[in-house]
C-alpha cells in the first residue's frame, strides 16, 4: 500500500515527539493545538498505529512513534536541503530577494537608505517587499516565504536565526485620550499592572510576553482585554477602550491618529527592531543585504 504522507505531517509529528507536549509543539509551529492534534491523528490513521500515548500524566512516544522518529527527521532534513538548493538556484536565476515585514521599517528613511546601499553592491538584484501578519512573529522566515525580514526581538526559535539590530527604542504606553492616566506626562509601569492590555496573537508567545512586559510584572499575570493582529485592530481596540498597550516609540505615529495618546513609561526595557535571516541560509544575496543594513545602521549611529 502506497501512503501519501505530507512533509507537514512529519513536521508536526517531529515537533510533538521532541516537545512531548501538544501545546508547546503547536506554539513552536505557529498553529492551533486542535489543528495539530487533528493532523497527528490523521497521520496515525494513515499508518494504522498510534504514534503517541496520551494520558493525564503527559505524552509519550509509542514503539511505532520511536521507530518513525529518526526516519521522519531524515526526510525533513533532506527536504530542507532540497529547499535550500532550490532557493539558491532561484536566487541565482532571478536575483530576487524577498524582504518580509510586519511593521514598516520607516524610521527616518531607513528603508530607502538600505535599498540604496544594497543596490550599489548588487545592481542586478531585485527586492520584493512582503507584508506579513502579526500571527507570524518571524515575518515569513520560519516557513521560508521571506528571505530576510524586519522583525521585533525576541524571535521564537532564536538559534535558527541571525540578526542585526536596526533600532533600539523606548516602549511607550498607548492609551485612549479619555483614559484617566492620559493627562500625565509620564507613567510608572507599576501604575499599569491592573490595566487590561491588548495582546499579540498567542502564536508568538515570546513576543506576546515582551509587549505585555511580563518581565516587569513581578510575577503578576497580565489582564488581557483583547487580542490584536494588526495596527488597525490595535487602534480600534484602543479607541473602543478595550485596553491599553505598549508601543515602540518609532511606531507611535501609527496609533496616534486621533483619540489615542502615547506616554513615556518608566520601569520597562527598550524594544529592539532587527533585520533577521535564517542561520543556515548561505546565499550571498542574503548576506549582502544584511551587510547593507549593518553599514546603514553604523553610519547613522
Amino acid at each position: 500500500m502506497v501512503m501519501d504522507v505530507h512533509g507537514r505531517d512529519l513536521r508536526y509529528f517531529v515537533a510533538v515527539a521532541e516537545e512531548l507536549h501538544f501545546t508547546r509543539a503547536a506554539e513552536r509551529l505557529y498553529v492551533s493545538q486542535p489543528a495539530l492534534s487533528k493532523q497527528v491523528r490523521a497521520l496515525e490513521r494513515q499508518l494504522g498505529a498510534p504514534l503517541f500515548d496520551r494520558d493525564r500524566q503527559g505524552v509519550a512516544l509509542t514503539p511505532v512513534g520511536t521507530a518513525l522518529l529518526p526516519h521522519a527527521r531524515a526526510v525533513l532534513a533532506a527536504w530542507e536541503e532540497g529547499e535550500a538548493a532550490v532557493g539558491r538556484a532561484r536566487a541565482a536565476a532571478d536575483g530576487t530577494l524577498v524582504v518580509g515585514m510586519s511593521t514598516s521599517p520607516g524610521r527616518g528613511g531607513l528603508l530607502p537608505a538600505i535599498r540604496s546601499r544594497f543596490t550599489e553592491a548588487r545592481p542586478e538584484a531585485r527586492l520584493r517587499l512582503r507584508q506579513v501578519g502579526w500571527e507570524d512573529p518571524t515575518a515569513g522566515l520560519a516557513d521560508g516565504t521571506s528571505d530576510v525580514a524586519f522583525v521585533w526581538l525576541p524571535l521564537p526559535g532564536a538559534d535558527r536565526f541571525r540578526w542585526v539590530v536596526v533600532a533600539t527604542e523606548p516602549r511607550l504606553a498607548a492609551l485612549p485620550e479619555s483614559h484617566p492616566l492620559a493627562a500625565r506626562d509620564g507613567l510608572d509601569f507599576s501604575e499599569l499592572l491592573d490595566e487590561p492590555f491588548l495582546a499579540l496573537p498567542a502564536t508568538g508567545p515570546e513576543l506576546r510576553d515582551h509587549w505585555l512586559a511580563v518581565d516587569a510584572r513581578g510575577g503578576r499575570p497580565p489582564v488581557v482585554g483583547a487580542e490584536i493582529a494588526s495596527a488597525d485592530e490595535t487602534y480600534e481596540a484602543l479607541v473602543d477602550g478595550l485596553g491599553i498597550c505598549l508601543v515602540a516609540a518609532g511606531n507611535a505615529p501609527v496609533l496616534t491618529r486621533g483619540g489615542v495618546v502615547t506616554r513615556p513609561v518608566r520601569g520597562v526595557t527598550p524594544s529592539r527592531f532587527a533585520l533577521a535571516w535564517r542561520a543556515a541560509d548561505p546565499r550571498p544575496l542574503v548576506h549582502d543585504y544584511a551587510r547593507a543594513v549593518s553599514e546603514v545602521v553604523s553610519r547613522e549611529a
